[in-house]
């Protein structure tokens, strides 16, 4: 069972991990939701003593099971020793985002019993802060409805860590909603010219092919890109020998309409010629 994929999906409740779940379930992972974590090493022994045909184990776990807090630490600290394969994956999302997700379904949040769904995030936050610090892979779920995550799931496992390149996340962001909290590198694009003060582009977006040619039409623009293409070839196959399978870089404008969104695609295009996995998202675009 050492030589098997596992894949521990937490966070943050409304944040995706069912989606994410079904995702695995549907690309051959043997998934179990809600296990209690004192159950896993039995779980795991068992598996040991099976046919060994389950390569690929996919878990949620999270504060619906009564001692999660207070014993998974222990539990996955010892299961690596052992040496066991197990990856983290901890979903988050902003308040906003998850609000909005418990309105629309309608349900209450498990920590929210006496209080508003505000309090229950807040609450819940406080408590996974330690988890999420321990997570070997963050996944901030905003920008995406339930078949993108799926889509962006499935993407990321498709194959093992050892058999792909690293996986790259690139976002755009608007500066006024905030910094993605998952972001390993954030750069400011606020230097360009913005679009928005060009009465036919302000109320397109940097998808629009006329924003495009605005935004890379100016030197500073073009420059910019020779030189972020740059330290991409440098610093990712830097990250890459330090074993590094998941990197997220961030891009913000002040909205993340118009130029964020543009120079993220530019550089999409440019990682994916270079045969890296790209997972391209837009958190603020449609903000307003």
């Amino acid at each position: 069972m050492r030589n098997v994929r596992i894949v521990i999906i937490t966070g943050l409740s409304g944040s995706g991990k069912s989606t994410a779940l079904r995702a695995l379930e549907d690309i051959g992972f043997f998934c179990v939701d809600n296990m209690p974590v004192v159950l896993l090493p039995k779980f795991l022994e068992i598996q040991a003593t099976a046919s060994g045909e389950i390569s690929k184990v996919a878990l949620v776990m999270d504060l619906r099971e009564k001692f999660f807090l207070e014993k998974y630490t222990p539990i996955f600290s010892q299961l690596k020793e052992m040496g066991y394969r197990i990856e983290i994956v901890f979903l988050d999302a902003d308040n906003e985002i998850l609000v909005q997700r418990f309105k629309e379904t309608r349900r209450s949040h498990p920590l929210s019993e006496k209080g508003s769904i505000s309090e229950g995030i807040a609450s819940e936050r406080a408590r996974l802060a330690g988890l999420r610090a321990m997570a070997d892979v963050l996944i901030d779920t905003t920008p995406f409805n339930v078949h993108q995550l799926k889509s962006f799931i499935q993407k990321q496992f498709t194959s093992s860590p050892a058999e792909k390149r690293m996986v790259i996340n690139l976002t755009s962001f608007g500066y006024r909603h905030g910094i993605p909290s998952d972001a390993d590198i954030v750069l400011d694009v606020r230097f360009l010219p913005n679009p928005y003060f060009v009465e036919d582009l302000k109320n397109l977006d940097g998808n629009v092919e006329k924003v495009r040619e605005y935004v890379l039409n100016w030197k500073e623009s073009r420059t910019f890109l020779d030189e972020l293409y740059k330290m991409m070839e440098f610093l990712i196959p830097h990250y890459e020998r330090e074993g590094k399978s998941y990197l997220k870089i961030a891009l913000g404008c002040t909205g993340g309409k118009h130029r964020s969104v543009v120079m993220l695609n530019e550089l999409g295009r440019y990682l994916s010629g270079m045969k890296y996995v790209v997972n391209v998202s837009h958190r603020d675009i449609n903000r307003t």
